[in-house]
């Protein structure tokens, strides 16, 4: 895949954890995730001064549907650790020396419910197969990483120690391990970052979601990947928004000169200005999202993607356009309380 562009926002690496709480996530895609991509996908088009909408439009469904590829891979990463796992166990029982520990060791981890579930769903590894992923086994440098800190943990010393078996004890221990070991893994996510530039931004989201499924599943169950599906009015939001931001972003920059009298538009910040044009054509051709949404959700995306006085900066602008298109009645919301 291409790499159009490059963002990392501050918040992945500073301060991961707080995407792994589990709010209440009926999908994957969301519609901040969304305008986060719209964002990036108009940045790469004014830099490389594109006029071929429908290819943009092509690649920016194609980009954030790649997600699942990386949901499918934090699976299989589980299971390669589960894999590695049994090896160091058979190795031990081997040895010359071994102990009654090592010829008799707790399996729990490797007979584990959660990563059985994810081992016979063929769901999951007919799209590995099919999409080509990358197989851990080829890179079982950040299995090993990712497994000595396992096995330095508290929660695994616990879990393998203790002489209860069952399912619940099994999804608790997948869960811990995930949150605090896994996914905030620095090498791990430096070498997703190499292989996907667009999966840095989807790194907290998949995980998040990731996390939601494991609490949410039942004994029998196997995972899949219906919750990864990308609804049709949200592919419609996506493109809609992305193509309307681009089609009118000209006509929206003589307005904001205005409410920036002190401001050389060439002073602005890029991504500032963007997220400016995104919101207004929100305002304008987005009838059923009120305006507090709008500016809402442009604001917490300044906060991780521009500079730290940014969201300040655009509030303003928005809240003085916003009592212009009041007056004026260029608004058409449909809906009480949209305004």
């Amino acid at each position: 895949m291409k790499k159009k562009w490059y963002f990392r926002p501050r918040i992945i690496r500073q301060n991961i954890l707080k995407y792994l709480t589990l709010r209440s996530l009926k999908k994957m895609v969301n519609r901040r995730h969304i305008r986060i991509k719209v964002m990036q996908s108009i940045y790469a088009v004014l830099q490389s001064k594109s006029d071929n909408l429908p290819k943009e439009e092509k690649f920016l469904l194609f980009n954030i549907k790649k997600a699942t590829d990386l949901y499918v891979l934090q699976l299989l990463l589980m299971v390669e650790i589960r894999n590695l796992s049994f090896e160091h166990i058979e190795i031990k029982k081997k040895n010359f020396l071994a102990t009654d520990e090592d010829i008799n060791p707790s399996l729990k981890f490797v007979n584990n419910r959660l990563i059985k579930a994810i081992i016979d769903s063929r769901e999951i590894t007919d799209y590995a197969a099919k999409t080509k992923l990358i197989s851990w086994k080829d890179n079982r440098e950040y299995v090993r990483i990712i497994l000595d800190d396992l096995i330095e943990s508290e929660d695994y010393k616990g879990y393998i120690n203790s002489n209860t078996s069952s399912f619940s004890e099994d999804q608790a221990f997948i869960m811990n391990f995930f949150k605090k070991t896994l996914a905030p893994n620095e090498k791990l996510f430096d070498y997703y970052e190499s292989l996907n530039l667009s999966w840095v931004d989807d790194y907290p989201l998949v995980n998040t979601t990731l996390l939601k499924v494991i609490k949410q599943m039942k004994e029998g169950e196997l995972f899949s990947l219906k919750q990864l599906e990308v609804k049709k009015d949200d592919e419609e939001f996506l493109i809609d928004l992305f193509r309307k931001t681009v089609l009118h972003q000209q006509e929206f920059t003589p307005e904001i000169d205005e409410k920036t009298p002190n401001w050389d538009t060439e002073r602005i910040a890029d991504m500032d200005m963007i997220l400016i044009k995104m919101a207004l054509t929100e305002f304008l051709y987005f009838p059923s999202i009120p305006t507090k949404v709008t500016i809402n959700e442009y604001i917490e995306i300044a906060k991780d993607y521009s500079t730290r006085k940014s969201s300040y900066f655009i509030n303003g602008v928005l809240d003085k356009l916003l009592k212009d298109f009041s007056k004026s009645g260029r608004l058409n919301k449909i809906g009480r309380g949209l305004l």
